[in-house]
């Protein structure tokens, strides 16, 4: 009779200890073809100050920037049981997991006496109950100036993504394109430059010349690009943060196809000459260019192999 009780017994334990959450770390992983975008919860900051809508502004861009992946279901603030979270107090996770809730960030805005904002957050895993920490800290604090506050977000936003995915970030990044404005016959066409996210657009050249194939740096805040300045193509570079424009070697023939060298350190172009074009390296410090080709055939559109070597 002992024995069949404790096997009655056993038989009602396993469905149960099934049931329970494993206590393993929030991960996100893509490797299976019916992947299912995991639950984020993202409530609007905690706000210390006046600019309730700014602390409302970071969280939603934040929400966008991992919605954005369709690794994240953002869940709908509307479902959320527990309304008085703290970035100071843990939350209460029976009330993130009825709502099926898997990732919690709770983030607290504060203004600070020089003027500048700081965004404090932490990304809580609710089935393993605990704190994720993101380099070897329970949380990150970062501090700007109030006309930065996207950037914080994006920031923010990479910090959450690569925690959870394991991947390099990439919010807090721009990206330089030919933007082209006007009528089909006259066409307009202005180096511009944006936030990964499609905010705060500028326009670098006036569009007075034709530009073409721009070339972020890897290692400054500069760019490279072909202009049609002067009639013919030739390759300069363009100081983001001074918005000085610089031609880039005085070639008697063309030049086009710029690309910087992994390290940045010089740039890589063809330089056309006699009705033939080769591919040249030019080191940006000393301004001394090296022939890499010699033969009568095109060459054109050059780039680096990943050891580094053209």
């Amino acid at each position: 009779m002992t024995r069949i009780l404790t096997a009655l017994m056993l038989a009602l334990m396993i469905p149960i200890g099934l049931a329970m959450p494993a206590a393993a770390q929030l991960q996100v992983r893509v490797d299976e073809g019916n992947f299912q975008p995991t639950p984020l919860a993202i409530p609007d900051f905690e706000v210390r100050g006046t600019n309730a809508e700014m602390a409302e502004d970071i969280a939603d861009v934040v929400r966008a920037d991992l919605e954005s992946t369709g690794l994240f279901d953002i869940q709908n603030p509307a479902s959320f049981i527990q309304k008085d979270l703290s970035i100071d107090v843990q939350p209460r996770f029976p009330d993130w997991r009825i709502i099926q809730t898997e990732g919690l960030v709770v983030g607290a805005y504060e203004e600070l006496p020089d003027g500048k904002i700081a965004v404090s957050f932490r990304l809580w895993d609710v089935y393993g109950g605990e704190v994720m920490r993101i380099n070897g800290q329970p949380g990150r604090r970062l501090t700007t100036t109030p006309d930065n506050w996207r950037r914080i977000a994006h920031k923010i936003a990479d910090s959450i993504y690569t925690r959870l995915t394991g991947e390099d970030p990439y919010f807090d990044t721009r990206i330089v394109y030919i933007a082209e404005t006007g009528p089909k016959t006259e066409r307009v066409k202005r180096l511009a430059i944006m936030d990964a996210d499609g905010a705060n657009q500028q326009y670098l050249t006036p569009g007075t010349n034709t530009v073409l194939t721009p070339r972020f740096s890897p290692s400054a805040q500069e760019i490279t690009y072909m202009s049609y300045e002067g009639g013919r193509p030739r390759v300069y570079l363009f100081n983001i943060e001074t918005g000085r424009q610089e031609l880039l070697g005085n070639f008697p023939g063309m030049t086009f196809a710029p690309r910087f060298s992994r390290d940045g350190e010089s740039v890589l172009m063809t330089q056309a000459q006699g009705g033939n074009s080769e591919i040249y390296l030019m080191n940006l410090q000393t301004r001394q260019s090296r022939r890499l080709t010699d033969h009568p055939a095109i060459d054109t559109s050059p780039s680096m192999s990943p050891d580094g070597r053209a």
